[in-house]
């Protein structure tokens, strides 16, 4: 990995503000003070900044660590797992997921899932794929709080107990998390076969470098030392105190001033065999940058890059293995263009872990560039707290809050602030809403397979070629966890639909690792963090409709996006 490992392309008309960023970060020592752990470069407090920056020391440290995770991993193999299912959300389950889709299990070594949702469709089928004899289960959550991580404890625990037997139950988890939280106490009460702690001073999303990255990497067989030697010679780089010798630096001057001209938009083009880490570096851009009115969108999930054809409001970065070819036409488009265009390059996919360190230091400083803390992330505790008394309203009454919708049919249920005669005619009224410099967010509530991705990219298609905007999907409550932040906390310039489903199978959740008994199950939990975080957007006035789907989820989907190729 070289310093030089970032070109760029069109960018002339922002060259003054660029050079004066640039020149704002040498005369203000800023590089040298990020490293100092210096909390004004952000702010003049210091909540939640100095004791965020312990990603700055982790390779070194893991470097030390590796031993100990080796071991842990050689016990494991020993006993006889051949697979392994981390139950966590956001920071503790992306990074897990990039390295399991992107190296795969080495031969001898587990194979890695992962569990981000609540949909209890997707909880059974993971469920019954794994052979419960042979799974190891980590449980991975920093606070050790988290509300679905503690959701799947309560479940899986009562799965593997019925199924072996409370006593052989424990050895059969590990839990990831920082010193002294609740679930370390349980893991420790359950006789779990390890509780592995994190580094308290790292935020989730810039957890990569650390336990909860780099125990499911070592459990896939990743070699430490390859993946940790680039983020090292990183650190390294991006010591240099000029930004344009500093590829971190470098990247979050572009970043932040693109955003800030208006170029908010961050259009990805990930070599397919690095496809998953878009998901990582989305989590670590909108969660990072979404707050104080401002925020950079990253749009990991589009398929179609014809500039001609969409807004300019974009800045495109193009993320490639040196001998993959995929994109290559595309990017000669678009240095044509005239579009803003970043390219780095990796040599091989062990190249991600000078990619994660450099990230982590880009979006730093376009923090500094945006005048934003990008290590809190303030409006994230809305939805959850908004679920909560959603769940708690459930116990005392036995059912949700109902809305009135303002279309119905025997397919779906719409709702939207004014009625509608029909599905088209409310959607067409809801994206005549839409300004220069909006975006789509499609917000789906759905199980997370194959033919309803198809469908939610075919509707994110349909919805940016009628509006010209940046349109991007998520699956909930996983992006509640990632663009949730910026959706609530940036600049009030998007506009979502909201998909969910009724009269799906259920998974009732025990209260407790092993209880037996059941307060809600899978279901409501989702329904209530789909309302809750419907609730939460609308109490930051952000425009949103849903959709409703009544049973048949493809059939339902192709309504919002039907054939022939009109859209409504």
């Amino acid at each position: 990995m070289a310093a030089s490992f970032i070109e760029t392309f069109n960018l002339e008309r922002f060259q003054d503000a660029l050079e004066g960023a640039r020149t704002e970060l040498r005369k203000s020592e800023v590089i040298e003070r990020i490293w100092q752990k210096d909390h004004t470069v952000w702010k003049s407090g210091d909540a939640e900044i100095s004791n965020r920056l312990g990603w700055l020391e982790s390779p070194r440290i893991m470097v030390e660590a590796a031993s100990s995770i080796k071991r842990f991993v050689e016990d494991v193999r020993k006993d006889g797992y051949t697979h392994a299912l981390l139950l966590g959300m956001g920071g503790s389950s992306l990074a897990p997921e990039l390295f399991s889709e992107v190296f795969g299990a080495a031969k001898g070594y587990l194979q890695l899932h992962v569990l981000d949702s609540t949909d209890p469709e997707t909880i059974l089928e993971v469920s019954r794929a794994l052979p419960i004899e042979t799974t190891l289960f980590i449980v991975s959550s920093k606070s050790g709080t988290t509300l679905e991580t503690s959701s799947f404890l309560n479940y899986f625990y009562a799965l593997v107990s019925e199924s072996l037997g409370k006593e052989r139950a424990g050895v059969h988890f590990a839990a990831i998390t920082d010193p002294g939280t609740p679930l370390e106490k349980i893991g420790r009460a359950l006789g779990f076969r390890k509780v592995i702690p994190g580094l308290p001073d790292i935020g989730g999303r810039y957890s990569v470098i650390s336990p909860f990255g780099l125990v499911p990497a070592a459990l896939l067989g990743l070699d430490m030392s390859r993946l940790l030697e680039p983020a090292l010679q990183a650190t390294r780089l991006c010591r240099e105190s000029d930004p344009g010798r500093n590829p971190g630096a470098s990247l979050g001057v572009l970043l932040g001033v693109l955003g800030s001209a208006g170029n908010d938009k961050a259009t990805f083009l990930i070599s397919p065999r690095l496809e998953s880490l878009g998901g990582w570096i989305e989590q670590l851009l909108a969660e990072s940058t979404g707050k104080e009115g401002r925020g950079i969108l990253p749009i990991v999930n589009e398929h179609e890059f014809l500039p001609e054809k969409l807004a300019p409001d974009r800045t495109y970065l193009a993320v490639q293995l040196a001998d993959d070819r995929t994109y290559e036409p595309v990017i000669n488009l678009l240095k044509q263009s005239g579009r803003p265009l970043v390219l780095m390059t990796l040599n091989d996919l062990y190249d991600l872990g000078g990619q994660f360190f450099i990230w982590e230091i880009a979006v730093a400083v376009a923090g500094r560039i945006l005048k934003i803390n990008p290590f809190d992330q303030p409006d994230v505790a809305a939805s959850k707290k908004k679920t909560e008394v959603l769940l708690n309203i459930y116990k005392d009454s036995g059912c949700l809050p109902q809305d009135v919708p303002s279309f119905e049919d025997p397919d779906i249920r719409f709702y939207a602030d004014a009625p509608a005669q029909n599905l088209a005619a409310g959607l067409d009224r809801f994206l005549g809403e839409a300004r220069p410099g909006d975006y789509i967010a499609v917000q789906a509530f759905l199980p997370v397979k194959p033919d309803i991705e198809a469908a939610l990219q075919k509707i994110t298609a349909r919805l940016r070629s009628k509006t010209r905007l940046a349109v991007t999907y998520g699956f909930g409550p996983r992006y509640l966890h990632s663009t949730g932040q910026l959706h609530k906390g940036g600049g009030g310039n998007g506009l979502f639909i909201q998909l969910t489903a009724e009269g799906q199978v259920d998974v009732p959740i025990p209260e407790s690792p092993g209880g037996p008994s059941s307060s809600y199950s899978f279901a409501i939990l989702k329904q209530a963090q789909a309302r809750g975080d419907w609730e939460a957007l609308r109490e930051k006035d952000r425009r949103i409709v849903r959709v409703s789907i009544k049973s048949d989820l493809i059939q339902g989907l192709k309504k919002i996006a039907p054939s022939p190729a009109t859209l409504f």
